[in-house]
């Protein structure tokens, strides 16, 4: 199995994990006279068993991300903490740029109050683009080694 259709599996996994939980809660609590709409103990079970699934595919995706040469210097756990860290400045950035642009109207009944950017919003835009560039460029490189690397089991 590719390390890509392994990362599928753990989606639709935590996915499954999900949907059992909003079923038990639906089937955890009912009215005098009423049925549940599925019993707890199965439910339970399934998620015992989709829970362990879960698990086998959450430590074969690390061991193989940890043991994938990336490039020159890194695995493909280390690119991968370098995505979250690009994304990570991004969205910080991109934040700090919806403020500065004033994004929610105020409105003030006695007094205008007028506000003034600290920022160079040129500078930080020009910078969160870049950011978003290298977050799609390496992105590319990591999906193209998922499919193309055999899960380690």
């Amino acid at each position: 199995m590719k390390l890509a259709e392994a990362l599928i599996l753990r989606a639709d996994a935590q996915k499954r994990i999900q949907q059992i939980r909003e079923r038990l809660g639906r089937s955890a609590r009912i009215q005098e006279g009423d049925t549940a709409p599925e019993k707890a103990d199965d439910l339970l079970k399934e998620a015992t068993r989709v829970i362990a699934e879960w698990q086998t595919l959450v430590k074969q995706i690390n061991r193989t991300n940890a043991q994938t040469p990336f490039d020159e210097g890194r695995t493909l756990t280390d690119a991968l903490a370098d995505r979250d860290a690009l994304s990570a400045e991004h969205s910080i950035l991109t934040n700090l740029l919806e403020q500065a642009a004033g994004q929610g109207a105020q409105h003030f009944a006695y007094s205008q109050i007028k506000y003034f950017r600290t920022i160079d919003v040129v500078k930080v835009q020009k910078r969160a683009d870049d950011l978003a560039r290298r977050f799609r460029e390496l992105d590319t490189r990591i999906q193209a080694l998922n499919w193309s690397t055999d899960l380690i089991e």
